[in-house]
């Protein structure tokens, strides 16, 4: 029989698949000795077959019975007994931690009856009360489906009535007769009563859970973070500890070390006197943990020992949620702790410091995209003025929007375009896809530890936290600062979410010092250390080089700043814009051989002094030039304005151009006459390509340099059209070499960016002295999508309905496309051993898809000057990850 449930005692943290990632670390926590309130597990494997079926495998039933009967046993106390009752929590568990995405249900088992057992046996009436009113809440809410408006209501009445401003205001007589309230409810809202059977609570609190593994929030967290889908959750059933028990009793969060900067010591909040679900709401602001000392000192030594532990074994940040009851210490849950990108960086290295992690660790622990949030600019220092108000500096960076006061409004914005801060007094689960849209979270209460900054620090989102100095009034979409300044909806404020202030308008922003660090060479402190430690190992195992995307010598000069090891493709069409479109204008317009011929003399040096400038920027690294690709109409001006100018005011060149452009143009330009086509039937220009690179590598070598030219030919769809511009590029560097008496040898290779190209690569390879995968005309062709038409049309949809986790042009699409790659990989090496091959679209530097690059076997990824950097760090942890597979 399959086993469904497994004690605390039976499972360890390498069972997290199983039993989901808060069951593993609470069994390993039981494993390690220290005090965990027991309890049992029930399995990811039951919640999937679970959501498959409707119903819960027959077996799960008995299983939990039994767990259950011995929980009992070992705390001498029954489920909802009515002199001392044993009550118990329900909480999710996933194998990725998804924080406040799906359900929790505490204080199983109060009911009418074990409500005043409850009063009786802690001596508490009020406590009691308030627990049987938050069950029935929460129940009611996560299980039978009630609208939580009505709770809050008639919450927020109740207090009204009594004067009083929040929840500790109402005596024991108040939240009975609530009780009673939310018992009316939950029948009017669903025609049956609450159930009063404390093992019928347990089991539809189990559903519950398992069913919220697909709940809106949690399917769109787990799109965010490209969760997949069918891993369901575990569901953990654990005695309940009670923090609300009075002044020796509290609840609180913890770090190992500070998740927003990295450093070390203990961090986190406290709360005398609650539960909780109060500290991580946001709900109450909490004191920091260190005032545990002041309060409770023997607790607080027993905590930081435990933290100590924790953090040893893990070998990592660890976050934990505690409760102290009437002065005992109990140990809730344990992860290894999110944290910022800043934090990330200084972490692994002070662990491999502490020579608790290895140096490969340490990179495999941080990411691409942690070292891309790292560069993003922050507010000049000169100019941010006296703030509205401070908060809580709860994940860092820089932003800018308007203020927005509800999710809704923030989805709606960002979707016309418009950046937001989405302003709250404190954020719920529900906030999530506000949060996701906008730029900045800000929140009157809550600390470090509360729901908008844990899920800030997760996505990378600038969060200041309980900025007590504004009160946010969420129904007149404003909040009013102590000042006296009122900010309303649409007013445009800056949130400094590293130094924990708001500030009233648009903030100028400062380079950051990873970025300038990054180019300068010049540390900057712990931070800046980190990142030269972490790239210094990347560099030394990493097999792919790192090459840029530059078409100046300013950008191929600051990519080699930037670490990179020669241009993957410099696009030479961006060198016939401005001042000399007129000249490719001439061309197009040219009558006769004569004429095209002259306009082709007069870009001949301006694109050969392009060529020395860019070569002596990278010299002694290849330098990949791409001859022209898009199509000729593109250098063209815009045919209805054309039409309307020689319309009102006609001249003979504005009927000319207007004449070609009519003639040139396309029903499907992406698809015409563009690429190596252009070389076949114009011309002189492949011709004068070549020469102007051929000359720029002879004034090169005269200047003492090590020109490294290579000529890439586009949109190659047969061996038969690079066989031809090779013998063109072949004949005009012979006549370079002769005329000048020195030897310009420049490979010629071709991208790869048509199905056909990947599908023939063994026969095009011999042709080829390189290949580079244009993964943006690629994928195009692949998916049969025009990029600039469907990212605004049905790509929203498609990402909304799960079709892509993202966007198959920012990440590659590893089954289609990347199968494309393998093949022309495989076959083109094969037909041409030691063949060269590399990437130059966009994907050479998405994170993900370098690992891909690293598996398929190529040589080199190239990217823009400022995702060098990302692209070296993802380079060395994919050699790291080929290691380790």
């Amino acid at each position: 029989m399959r086993q469904y449930v497994y004690g605390f005692g039976e499972g360890s943290r390498e069972m997290a698949d199983l039993l989901g990632g808060k069951g593993a670390n609470l069994a390993e926590m039981t494993r390690l000795g220290l005090p965990v309130p027991p309890g049992f597990t029930v399995t990811t494997q039951a919640c999937r077959e679970y959501l498959a079926v409707g119903e819960e495998p027959v077996e799960l039933g008995v299983q939990v019975a039994r767990a259950l009967a011995d929980l009992e046993r070992r705390v001498g106390r029954q489920l909802g007994e009515s002199d001392n009752p044993l009550l118990l929590s329900v909480r999710s568990g996933s194998r990725f931690s998804m924080p406040g995405m799906m359900e929790t249900i505490l204080d199983i088992g109060l009911s009418d009856a074990s409500v005043r057992g409850l009063a009786k046996a802690t001596g508490q009436e009020r406590f009691a009360w308030d627990s049987y009113r938050r069950l029935l809440q929460m129940f009611g809410r996560t299980v039978l489906g009630v609208d939580p408006e009505l709770f809050e209501d008639a919450l927020s009445r109740h207090r009204a009535d009594r004067g009083v401003a929040s929840d500790t205001g109402l005596d024991a007589h108040d939240l009975a007769l609530l009780a009673d309230e939310f018992k009316t409810l939950i029948r009017e809202a669903t025609g049956g009563e609450f159930p009063q059977d404390p093992v019928e609570q347990l089991y539809q609190a189990i559903r519950a859970v398992f069913r919220s593994w697909n709940g809106e929030r949690a399917r769109l967290y787990r799109r965010r973070e490209h969760i997949p889908d069918d891993l369901g959750t575990a569901v953990n059933i654990q005695v309940m500890v009670f923090g609300n028990l009075g002044p020796d009793s509290g609840t609180g969060v913890a770090f190992t070390r500070d998740p927003a900067t990295g450093a070390r010591g203990v961090y986190g909040d406290y709360l005398t006197d609650a539960q909780g679900e109060d500290v991580v709401a946001g709900i109450r602001n909490a004191v920091p943990l260190q005032e545990l000392k002041r309060l409770d000192p023997s607790s607080y030594l027993q905590l930081g020992d435990h933290l100590r532990t924790l953090e040893r074994h893990y070998r990592d940040l660890c976050d934990v949620e505690f409760t102290i009851e009437r002065g005992t210490l109990w140990m809730l849950q344990t992860r290894v702790g999110k944290r910022t990108a800043e934090a990330a960086f200084r972490i692994a290295h002070e662990l491999v410091d502490e020579r608790l992690i290895s140096e490969d660790e340490a990179l495999a622990r941080v990411g691409g995209h942690q070292l891309a949030r790292l560069m993003f600019p922050r507010f000049d220092e000169d100019t941010t003025g006296q703030p509205l108000a401070h908060g809580v500096p709860a994940s860092p960076g820089a932003a800018v929007g308007a203020a927005v006061f509800d999710c809704a409004e923030a989805v709606r914005r960002a979707a016309a375009g418009e950046k937001t801060v989405l302003v709250r007094r404190e954020t719920t689960p529900d906030d999530l896809p506000g949060m996701v849209a906008a730029e900045a979270v800000l929140t009157s209460r809550g600390g470090k530890t509360s729901h908008a900054a844990v899920v800030a620090r997760g996505m990378g989102k600038v969060c200041v936290c309980g900025a007590e100095e504004l009160a946010v009034d969420t129904g007149a979409r404003q909040f009013t600062a102590t000042d006296g300044t009122v900010v309303t909806e649409g007013t445009v404020i800056s949130v400094d979410g590293t130094a924990g202030t708001v500030h009233l308008g648009a903030l100028p922003l400062t380079e950051s010092p990873v970025a300038r660090f990054l180019e300068t060479g010049e540390q900057d402190g712990a931070l800046t250390s980190a990142v030269a430690r972490t790239l210094e190992r990347a560099d030394a195992v990493r097999r792919l080089e790192v090459r840029a995307n530059a078409d100046t010598p300013e950008d191929a000069a600051r990519a080699r700043r930037f670490g990179a090891q020669g241009i993957g493709l410099c696009r030479t069409e961006h060198m016939f814009l401005g001042e000399r479109r007129s000249l490719v204008e001439a061309m197009i317009l040219a009558e006769d051989e004569a004429g095209r011929r002259e306009a082709l003399d007069t870009l001949l040096p301006l694109q050969r002094s392009d060529f020395t400038g860019i070569l002596a920027a990278m010299d002694g690294l290849p330098v990949t030039i791409r001859l022209i690709d898009p199509p000729l109409h593109e250098f063209l001006p815009d045919r209805t304005e054309l039409a309307v100018r020689v319309a009102t005011a006609p001249t003979d060149r504005d009927r000319r151009l207007l004449a070609a452009v009519e003639r040139m143009h396309e029903s499907n330009p992406m698809l015409g006459l563009r690429g190596v086509r252009l070389g076949l039937v114009v011309p002189g220009l492949v011709e004068m390509q070549v020469r102007a690179i051929a000359e720029a590598v002879v004034e090169r070598t005269r200047a003492g340099g090590d020109p490294r030219a290579e000529i890439m030919v586009p949109l190659v769809g047969t061996a038969e059209e690079l066989r031809i511009v090779r013998a063109a590029a072949e004949r005009i560097l012979a006549e370079v070499s002769e005329t000048s008496g020195i030897a310009v040898r420049c490979p010629v290779g071709t991208m790869i960016e048509l199905p056909r190209a990947a599908l023939t690569a063994g026969r095009i390879a011999e042709a080829a002295d390189f290949f580079s995968f244009g993964t943006n005309d690629l994928t195009q062709t692949a998916w049969g999508l025009s990029r600039d038409d469907v990212e605004a049309s049905f790509f929203p949809a498609y990402l909304d309905q799960g079709i892509f986790a993202t966007s198959p042009f920012e990440t590659l699409d590893r089954d289609g496309v990347g199968r494309l790659i393998r093949i022309a990989v495989e076959e083109g090496r094969a037909a041409h051993p030691g063949l060269k091959i590399g990437v130059c679209g966009e994907h050479g530097g998405d994170p993900d898809s370098i690992h891909f690059f690293h598996d398929a076997g190529l040589d080199y990824v190239s990217c823009s000057p400022f995702r060098v950097p990302v692209a070296r760090l993802e380079a060395g942890r994919a050699a790291i990850e080929g290691r380790s597979a």
